[in-house]
């Protein structure tokens, strides 16, 4: 086995890759190797900077880590959702691909059979396969790409709002492991039902308080949007509440 290398892992998976035929899926497997090419090149890493692994319905890259990440990742968040939506334009109801991608940091090394190893990958590998990643796709029908990140990438890149990378778009979540939780960052908001956003509750931002009142979880399909829930209230079931409402703040009671 060689000694391990640090780098950047790049991984790509197509959704419901199983449920397409022979011709189906050798289709999205050249416009996936398509796509990834494209995103590499678009921020500045050719193959002198890659190594590429394919596992079928998903690919891996291992990226040099002399190579911009904050460059990849808005090629990631911007040239791969342009590029799907160019593919699936051309391309039968059948053929359509969505992604979900997972973009980490560590060290892999090389055995004998030319197969890749190491415990950073299998992190990136659990997190790819995450059921909170594959609900983030589900839940987001008007979008092709659902990406997740290491924490490290998050607290190396993320969080320091490098341009054109938010922080605020970005979520927290955890990822149930055989070696225990792994906590990893979810761009956009969590999927419902997930453990970070039980029974799709929404934490109500502070720009949309009238009062700056403290914050308040809102069920969804409630009308309301802002205010402090007061009064004699029954409960609260399936977006709805049962007793007399007021709201703390200023604007018009509903």
């Amino acid at each position: 086995m060689t000694d391990p290398v640090s780098g950047t892992i790049l991984l790509f998976d197509i959704e419901k890759f199983s449920d397409r035929d022979d011709v189906e899926q050798a289709y999205l497997r050249r416009m996936l190797y398509d796509v990834a090419d494209h995103a590499l090149l678009a921020a500045g890493i050719d193959e002198t900077l890659r190594r590429r692994a394919d596992r079928g319905d998903s690919v891996m890259e291992l990226i040099d880590a002399k190579a911009s990440l904050p460059a990849l990742l808005r090629a990631v968040l911007t040239d791969v959702p342009a590029q799907l939506r160019a593919v699936n334009r051309m391309a039968s109801s059948s053929a359509q691909m969505r992604l979900r991608a997972v973009v980490a940091t560590g060290f892999v090394a090389t055995d004998d059979l030319d197969g890749w190893v190491g415990a950073d990958l299998n992190h990136a590998c659990r997190l790819l396969d995450a059921s909170v990643l594959r609900a983030a796709l589900r839940e987001r029908p008007g979008q092709d790409l659902a990406l997740c990140v290491s924490e490290s990438v998050y607290a190396g890149i993320v969080r320091h709002n490098h341009v054109g990378l938010p922080a605020e778009e970005f979520a927290r979540v955890t990822v149930d492991s055989k070696n225990g939780p792994l906590a990893a960052w979810l761009h956009g908001p969590a999927p419902v039902d997930s453990p970070q956003n039980p029974g799709g509750a929404r934490e109500v931002p502070a720009s949309e308080q009238e009062d700056g009142s403290d914050h308040r979880t809102v069920p969804p399909g409630s009308r309301f949007t802002s205010g402090t829930v007061k009064g004699d209230n029954n409960g609260v079931s399936a977006g709805q509440i049962v007793g007399d409402i007021s709201f703390g703040g200023r604007g018009d009671q509903r």
